[in-house]
């Protein structure tokens, strides 16, 4: 199972984001575990700058913008 998560404080695009991971999900019927953060203690402790920011398997591939459901789909296979 994929682990993907969400870094953000629940702004627009922080929800748009998740939209988007959970989208490319179903798009892909990948196994996934989305967890979304919004507690700054956590943000801060994973040294999170700028949100939202998206990992996956604990990388960071994303943050400060929202990426597009095909661009959160090839995170995926770079990550297989």
């Amino acid at each position: 199972m994929m682990k993907i998560e969400i870094f953000g404080t629940g702004c627009a695009k922080c929800r748009r984001m998740y939209d988007n991971v959970v989208e490319a999900v179903k798009k892909t019927n990948e196994d996934a575990d989305i967890l979304k953060v919004s507690s700054i203690d956590d943000i801060i402790g994973r040294g999170v700058m700028i949100t939202p920011s998206l990992f996956i398997e604990g990388k960071e591939v994303v943050a400060g913008r929202v990426p597009s459901v095909d661009e959160i789909v090839k995170f995926f296979i770079e990550n297989e």
